[in-house]
C-alpha cells in the first residue's frame, strides 16, 4: 500500500484516446507492480470469506436465520468489504501521493488533464473491487455451497451503486488529505466503521430495530440489505439503492469541491 508512493508516473503522452489508453495501461502496470495492492485486494476479501467459513458454526443451519447458515449472510457482506477496500485502503493514497509528488501539477502543462488520471484511477480500482467481488462470490458457491444471487439485476445494481459511493468517499478522502500517510490514516479511521455497517461483526438483519435503522442510512449498511435481498430472489427495496446513490452523489460534489491538483 505504501510502495507506490515512491513511483513517478512516466511523462504524459500526447493527448486524445490513444493517450488515455496509454495513462490506464502505465497505472495498471504500476499496480499490478505493487505486491502489497494486489493481495489486498485481490486476496484477502475471499481469504477472509474462507477463514469466516471455517467456523464450524457458521455452515450449520440456523433456524433464527429462516434456515440459511451464517456463511450465507456472510458472503454479501464479504463482497462489499471487496469493494470499501480498494476505495479506502488503496486508491487515496496513491492519489494523495501523485498530488504530493507533483505528478499532477506536471500533467497539468501537457494535453493529458491531471482528471484523466482520476478517472483512472477510480475505474481501476472499481474493476478491481469488482473482479474481486466476483472472486468471492465463485468461492461461496465452489467452497461452501452458497447460491448463487438470484435476483441478478438487482444484485447487479446495488453492487454498481455501492461501489459508486464507496470511490466517491475515496476521492474525498484524497480531497481532503493533505499527503499520503494522512490519507492512509483517514481511510483506515472510516475503514473500520464501514465493515461494522456491512453486518461483519453483527449481520445487519440481526442488529437490534434501532440500530439496524441507523445503519441502513449509511451507503454500507443500504447496501448490505439490498444485497441480501436480492441473494433471497426479491428486487432490493428501493430505499436501500436510494441512499447508496445519494451518498454517491454528496460525496462526489464534496470532493470535486474540496480536491487539488496540486
Amino acid at each position: 500500500m505504501t510502495d507506490q508512493v515512491t513511483t513517478i508516473a512516466p511523462p504524459a503522452p500526447p493527448g486524445g484516446p490513444s493517450a488515455r489508453s496509454a495513462v490506464l495501461r502505465s497505472e495498471i502496470r504500476l499496480y499490478g507492480r505493487d505486491l502489497a495492492n494486489v493481495l489486498l485486494s485481490i486476496v484477502f476479501p475471499p481469504l477472509l470469506l474462507v477463514i469466516l467459513g471455517l467456523v464450524p458454526s457458521f455452515r450449520e443451519v440456523n433456524p433464527d436465520l429462516d434456515g440459511l447458515r451464517v456463511i450465507d449472510l456472510y458472503v454479501p457482506v464479504v463482497v462489499l468489504i471487496s469493494l470499501i477496500t480498494a476505495a479506502l485502503l488503496i486508491f487515496p493514497p496513491i492519489l494523495t501521493s501523485y498530488r504530493e509528488l507533483g505528478i499532477l501539477r506536471r500533467m497539468s502543462t501537457t494535453p493529458i488533464r491531471p482528471s484523466t488520471l482520476l478517472f483512472t484511477q477510480m475505474w481501476l480500482n472499481g474493476v478491481m473491487a469488482l473482479v474481486t467481488a466476483a472472486l468471492c462470490l465463485i468461492v461461496g458457491r465452489l467452497v461452501f455451497d452458497v447460491a448463487l444471487p438470484r435476483q441478478v439485476f438487482g444484485y447487479v445494481l446495488a453492487l454498481l451503486l455501492a461501489g459508486a459511493a464507496s470511490l466517491a468517499i475515496g476521492a474525498l478522502v484524497a480531497a481532503v488529505a493533505k499527503a499520503a500517510r494522512h490519507a492512509t490514516g483517514i481511510g483506515v479511521a472510516v475503514y473500520f466503521p464501514a465493515l461494522f455497517c456491512t453486518g461483519l461483526w453483527i449481520p445487519v438483519r440481526a442488529m437490534p430495530e434501532a440500530l439496524g435503522n441507523v445503519v441502513g442510512f449509511t451507503p454500507f449498511g443500504a447496501a448490505a440489505n439490498a444485497l441480501g435481498q436480492a441473494s433471497a430472489g426479491d428486487w432490493p427495496d428501493w430505499k436501500f439503492l436510494v441512499v447508496p446513490a445519494v451518498w454517491a452523489v454528496v460525496t462526489s460534489a464534496a470532493a470535486i469541491r474540496w480536491f487539488r491538483w496540486e
